[in-house]
């Protein structure tokens, strides 16, 4: 990473710096009184896989020069433009070309994610600041060895980020490219490419000759709100917006840029296991003397804890100690028992808990029962604090398939229950209830051929029953039922297990199937 190149500022003459504001981001927790993302001091301990260790460096985009085709001239083919396709939203471009073709940032930025991706195979995500607002590039359908950029890298227009591929739900060899105002992770609004880079439609003009170039390049603040939600943060975006306390999320978010093993859902879980997200002063002590919302135990605090809200005392009481020297020593963790078979998140849940020691002695999980618990209710739980903006997109083959509407619903996994929420174009009011949930991901995975009504009572009334012994992946269960018909709906998904929005205060899971439910095959 070029650190000096995140922190330069590229002044001209007569040209004032733009601050940006909470309009920058529309999503997101307001900004506490004492913004951690303001205050947190340099730490320049090294990190295990490419992300920065400074975190006022960690905040720092300068604006972008101009914008350049995603692909050299004459390497691609434009073969499907942004909008309705299938039935569906097509929310970018497909650049046609053979596998290996070079893929270009096309902005200069921050690589926020660079790896698997629902519907996209792999993908790669880039925060940039574009006339002093965020803008995400992403470009996807890469294979693993076509992936040439680590999360957290500082990138340049111009720069060979990855190769062309055929990944994920892929008809052909191809760039998929998007353009996000507001952050794609933020959950900003996709625009047509094409309205930035018309050239994208002919491939006949030379990378970065543009007729919309700003001829002055204003300079952006180096900070600013939206750095809160997790905008040019590697690894920020990934936990979902109001999952935690307000005023945890910027630190959660800030933790999750410290390696790109140990993300911020699993700390978020991780610290509603431990303490509940209770702090400060009165935040009660185990019995065994941890203490903080990370329960530290005084002698582990002693290496592990740092004063990371610049306040001078480094106290396992206080936020933004507590969850930085989380982050950091579950990254210590994970490198630790790297080498014991078994599954490493895992593994380094029940080092915290039980010592690193504990699982090298038994290669493996210890057989504590309090450990085995503590570890299987974090994964459990970790879901419920992903942000689903950061886990890619189902996007349909043309063929569609009842085993899509499986991979369509999982997209979603951990999005919260709302009732009345959801429909055929995804969540609404912040998520689904158990309808809607199969309303958007039968309507998604038939490529929009197939739209069932909103209730289930109405959904148990399409297609044909099979029997539930008999039921295949994509199938509808229905049950709950009442002199009205199902009152409940999942999708099945192979195994005995099903996908589904269970109920108020819960969220989209995969559990097993309930007593009594019948199947109906829809597609």
């Amino acid at each position: 990473m070029n650190r000096g190149s995140a922190g330069r500022a590229l002044l001209l003459a007569g040209a004032a710096s733009i601050v940006l504001g909470t309009s920058a981001c529309s999503l997101g927790s307001p900004v506490t009184p004492r913004d951690p993302c303001r205050t947190v001091p340099t730490d320049s301990g090294s990190d295990s896989g490419g992300r920065s260790g400074s975190m006022i460096e960690d905040l720092a985009l300068t604006m972008s020069g101009p914008i350049r085709m995603p692909v050299a001239p004459g390497t691609t083919t434009y073969t499907s433009g942004f909008g309705e396709r299938w039935g569906d939203q097509h929310q970018g471009v497909d650049l046609a070309g053979p596998v290996g073709t070079p893929i270009l940032a096309a902005l200069d930025g921050k690589v926020v994610e660079s790896g698997p991706a629902s519907g996209f195979g792999n993908w790669i995500v880039v925060d940039s600041i574009v006339d002093g607002k965020p803008v995400s590039t992403v470009y996807g359908h890469m294979f693993d060895d076509g992936l040439r950029v680590r999360t957290g890298q500082m990138v340049k227009a111009g720069d060979h980020i990855a190769d062309i591929g055929n990944n994920g739900v892929s008809t052909g060899a191809h760039l998929h490219f998007e353009y996000w105002e507001g952050g794609r992770l933020q959950g900003g609004t996709a625009i047509d490419p094409v309205t930035v880079l018309p050239e994208i439609t002919s491939g006949d003009r030379a990378a970065g000759d543009t007729d919309h170039d700003n001829p002055i390049q204003l300079v952006a603040a180096t900070r600013s709100t939206a750095d809160c939600s997790g905008f040019g943060m590697a690894g920020g975006g990934e936990l979902a917006f109001g999952a935690v306390p307000a005023e945890f999320e910027p630190w959660l978010r800030r933790a999750g840029s410290v390696c790109p093993e140990i993300d911020s859902p699993l700390l978020a879980a991780q610290l509603q296991q431990e303490n509940g997200f209770r702090h400060g002063a009165n935040a009660p002590f185990s019995p065994s003397g941890a203490m903080g919302p990370a329960q530290f135990m005084p002698g582990t605090w002693a290496t592990w804890g740092k004063d990371y809200d610049g306040d001078g005392t480094a106290d396992a009481n206080s936020i933004g100690d507590a969850v930085m020297s989380q982050a950091h020593f579950m990254c210590a963790l994970y490198q630790e028992v790297s080498s014991v078979p078994g599954d490493p998140i895992e593994l380094t849940l029940a080092a915290y808990n039980a010592g690193g020691g504990a699982v090298q002695q038994y290669g493996g999980i210890p057989p504590y029962s309090e450990t085995q618990n503590y570890v299987a209710k974090i994964t459990a739980a970790r879901a419920t604090f992903a942000n689903p903006n950061s886990q890619g997109r189902f996007i349909p083959n043309a063929a569609g398939g009842s085993g899509q509407v499986v991979s369509a619903a999982r997209e979603y996994l951990g999005t919260p229950y709302v009732w009345g929420g959801g429909g055929a174009n995804g969540p609404s009011s912040g998520g689904f209830d158990c309808s809607g949930l199969t309303s958007y991901a039968v309507h998604a995975a038939s490529a929009g051929t197939v739209s069932l009504p909103r209730a289930s009572e109405e959904q148990w009334h399409v297609g044909v029953e099979v029997p539930i012994d008999r039921a295949q992946p994509g199938d509808l269960v229905f049950g709950g039922w009442g002199p009205n018909g199902p009152g409940h709906v999942g999708i099945y998904a192979g195994g005995g297990q099903m996908v589904h929005a269970p109920t108020t205060g819960d969220v989209v899971k995969e559990a097993p199937l309930q007593a009594g439910m019948k199947a109906r095959r829809v597609m």
